[in-house]
């Protein structure tokens, strides 16, 4: 008599689980969670950015155009860091690894920075 164990599926992407063991559901859970928060950031930076153009805000023109230029890009770069560091994460904690920073975070910050500051100056120079 053979005893035989399902074959577990595969799963996407195998670049992620296909290496070390299963880790604590409640740590891929909360790897998730902050996958979707880059998600939701990326949708308030592209909102921004397009309602900073869409909308008739009192501002000089090419500084608006530039900071919604820039909140858009920023937008874009979000689901990159999302994606990027869940799965580099989820691997490290397959792996017993020590989990990274955020390689995108500082980027981010002075981008939105950037934009504030573009803004800002929107409003003094009309």
């Amino acid at each position: 008599m053979s005893s035989s164990t399902p074959a577990r599926p595969k799963r996407f992407p195998a670049s992620v689980y296909d290496h070390g063991a299963e880790p604590d559901p409640r740590f891929s859970l909360a790897n998730e969670r902050t996958f979707l928060a880059w998600i939701r950031t990326s949708l308030a930076l592209l909102a921004a950015g397009v309602a900073l153009e869409a909308l008739s805000l009192p501002l000089q023109p090419q500084l608006r155009l530039a900071a919604s230029v820039v909140l858009v890009v920023l937008g874009l770069l979000a689901p990159v860091q999302a994606w990027r560091g869940w799965a580099r994460d989820e691997r490290a904690m397959r792996r017993g690894e020590p989990l990274a920073s955020p390689a995108l975070a500082a980027p981010l910050s002075v981008g939105t920075v950037a934009a504030g500051v573009l803004v800002l100056l929107g409003l003094l120079l009309r």
